[in-house]
């Protein structure tokens, strides 16, 4: 049918397969296995650098090649609505942050958002607040209701507990009614002027892209692949992404493709040398 020799056909049958294409074939499978723990976010960089870790020693466009040849493809992440009430009468803060989002410290900065998470029972609106030196979300809150306490209120007695504020912090959000409200702003007055609030410029979402990024990366790898039927299963699904996934394990970028727990095992190991 081929229009071959049926010699040709033995001879072609009898060839061992090179060395590259065994080796193709044996990381091939380990790429899977990333691509699958990751929940099909990693794409060629992250893929590489996990493996680095793992003692092979491969190229992101080896890495891209051995994908695409497998048909695996980096989930793509696209727009969502955002929840910002910033049409309020409370005093808006001053842009501090102004899209400088270098730090050299814990607890220099922490920015928050806030977006929402839809279940057959209703809304779930998620409040997240970021450490921006290591990514790491220290503080967040799921409630049914876009109020104060609801949202940055408890986000924030979450992250205030496990996070000793010892120096200037930075607090950096959208103009939204929950971070302008004397609710909270009366809060951080407790602090005794430690704690600087910080809003970004209205219709300006770069002036907080780090939260932006962090959300957009929550619904493509884990919130659109699930249907919620309670809002107690969305509770727990978000609590299993950013506290085993997001927070331990998830490679990131901007850290060098290294994992949060990663820098915090540095950062300790800085501390006890010193």
């Amino acid at each position: 049918m081929f229009k071959i020799s049926k010699s040709g056909y033995y001879d072609w049958l009898g060839r061992v397969p090179s060395k590259r294409v065994m080796e193709n074939e044996a990381i091939s499978s380990t790429i899977r296995d990333v691509y699958e723990d990751s929940f099909g976010s990693y794409g060629a960089p992250r893929i590489k650098a996990e493996l680095w870790k793992r003692g092979y020693c491969i190229s992101r466009p080896r890495v891209a090649r051995i994908m695409r040849a497998n048909n695996l493809f980096a989930k793509r992440k696209r727009k969502f609505q955002t929840t910002t009430h910033s049409k309020h009468n409370y005093p808006v803060a001053p842009n501090i942050l102004d899209q400088d989002f270098t730090v050299y410290r814990p607890n220099q900065v922490w920015v928050s958002d806030i977006t929402y998470i839809k279940t057959k029972q209703g809304w779930m609106y998620l409040t997240v607040i970021i450490d921006l030196f290591h990514r790491k979300v220290v503080g967040w809150s799921m409630g049914q209701t876009l109020s104060t306490g609801d949202t940055i209120v408890p986000a924030w007695n979450m992250a205030i507990k496990s996070n000793n504020i010892t120096k200037e912090l930075i607090f950096h959000s959208d103009r939204g009614s929950q971070y302008a409200s004397s609710t909270f702003t009366d809060i951080l007055k407790r602090y005794n002027g430690s704690i600087k609030q910080s809003m970004s410029r209205k219709g300006n979402c770069w002036d907080n892209a780090v939260a932006e990024s962090f959300f957009k990366s929550l619904k493509v790898e884990w919130v659109y692949e699930h249907s919620y039927n309670l809002r107690s299963e969305a509770e727990l699904s978000v609590f299993q992404w950013i506290e085993t996934w997001y927070n331990r394990r998830r490679i990131h970028s901007s850290l060098g493709y290294k994992t949060i727990e990663e820098i915090e095992i540095e950062l300790y190991n800085q501390k006890i040398a010193a």
